[in-house]
């Protein structure tokens, strides 16, 4: 049912992953924040880097004021037919970490592969499970469901769920430490 029993175990290698490849700290600690799919978060941490280089973040990506990545202003990427990334909770100096990288990630492959040739399990898929459970502790499955690009077929998701109208949903990450 669970492939995380311990947490603690998926802290271990995310900190063992870190040391073995700084150039992921920011990557990982972003993967950990927001919880989302791996091809996900190569598309917006590439796309940090990539808008920082042009002096177009937080004009057309990082909204500074609310501490989100605006991942609806780019449809091709982030929403697709089944899943649909809107917005992502991510504090601003991780955001100006990430932008002063120079280097993106080629591809999911490139980043599996590598951490697979260091003797570790791929454990990408239970970063996001770890995030989902923590975040039950505060946050409703409807808001969860949004934060993770799950955009589910019931009818209150399709028609009446309307996360503008949710005040509190940065409140409740703030208060995670997030």
């Amino acid at each position: 049912m669970t492939k995380v029993e311990d947490p603690n175990e998926l802290f271990k290698w995310i900190r063992e992953v870190k040391r073995l490849n700084p150039d992921l700290e920011d990557f990982l600690d972003l993967m950990a924040i927001t919880g989302l799919r791996l091809t996900e978060a190569i598309d917006y941490y590439n796309l940090i880097i990539q808008l920082a280089k042009e002096g177009k973040l937080n004009e057309y990506y990082y909204n500074e004021e609310k501490g989100t990545l605006e991942h609806f202003k780019f449809k091709e990427i982030f929403l697709r037919k089944n899943k649909k990334v809107f917005v992502s909770f991510v504090p601003k100096e991780l955001v100006e970490r990430i932008a002063s990288n120079k280097k993106p990630i080629k591809s999911r492959f490139v980043v599996e592969k590598r951490v697979q040739k260091q003797g570790y399990k791929i454990r990408y898929t239970d970063i996001r499970e770890l995030h989902g459970t923590f975040m039950t502790k505060y946050l409703k499955r409807e808001e969860i469901d949004f934060l993770h690009g799950r955009i589910s077929s019931s009818i209150f998701m399709q028609n009446y769920f309307n996360p503008a109208l949710i005040k509190d949903l940065k409140k409740k990450r703030e208060y995670l430490g997030q």
